[in-house]
């Protein structure tokens, strides 16, 4: 049928699918080490497939390559996580304000709807969910960004940092409160049609506020 994948192309990407839905669920924690071989066996593929996945995944900067180890889970350090978070910030601000023409006002609404959740998710606290949520609020604003290129840094940006950001709420749980009343403040802005700038900072500096708590614990 046309338009459908070759074979190979489609083992490649159920492949990657794979493997990258359990990076992002911590099945495969950082430092697990990805055995072609295993893999292969397990999806019933041969290596070329699991290979191609794994050249993606070291490409949005899930997977690394150690020597004489050979392919694993990205490990993040602090000042990596720091610096992407920065980053994060600058690159989801800008495509924020770059969605600003596209918004509609269902778009904003769904936001709220999913801000109301993280708040609801406060009640019986589970840092998982509350941080699917939070990835949820934010791609809702960002994703009518009409920068491809922009937009694309900004979704590697939220992957490269699943592992340890689905953890960030649990070293900071104090954070979570102030993150939601932070996105009322974020939602506020777009329906006064704010300064394009002053959205752009709030953002920015939402996320950066999550750094600054995360410091401040020592970690």
């Amino acid at each position: 049928m046309t338009g459908e994948l070759p074979e190979s192309a489609s083992k490649s990407q159920r492949t990657y699918e794979w493997i990258r839905e359990r990076i992002l669920a911590r099945d495969f924690n950082p430092g697990y080490r990805l055995v072609l071989s295993s893999i292969a066996a397990e999806l019933a593929v041969s290596t070329v497939p699991v290979r191609e996945a794994i050249r993606r995944l070291e490409a949005e900067g899930l997977v690394e390559f150690e020597r004489n180890v050979g392919a694993r889970v990205a490990m993040v350090q602090e000042n990596e996580y720091v610096e992407a978070m920065q980053a994060l910030g600058v690159l989801e601000g800008a495509a924020t304000v770059l969605s600003l023409p596209h918004l509609t006002a269902e778009d904003i609404a769904t936001a709220e709807a999913v801000n109301d959740q993280m708040r609801s998710a406060l009640q019986n606290f589970d840092p998982a969910v509350f941080t699917r949520l939070n990835e949820k609020f934010h791609r809702i604003l960002y994703a009518r960004c009409p920068n491809a290129y922009i937009g694309t840094l900004v979704d590697r940006g939220w992957s490269t940092m699943a592992g340890l950001r689905s953890s960030t709420f649990s070293f900071v749980p104090e954070r979570a409160p102030r993150s939601v009343e932070e996105h009322d403040e974020i939602l506020q802005l777009l329906r006064q049609n704010a300064d394009p700038t002053q959205i752009e900072m709030t953002v920015r500096h939402h996320k950066w506020r999550t750094v600054e708590a995360f410091r401040e614990q020592g970690h």
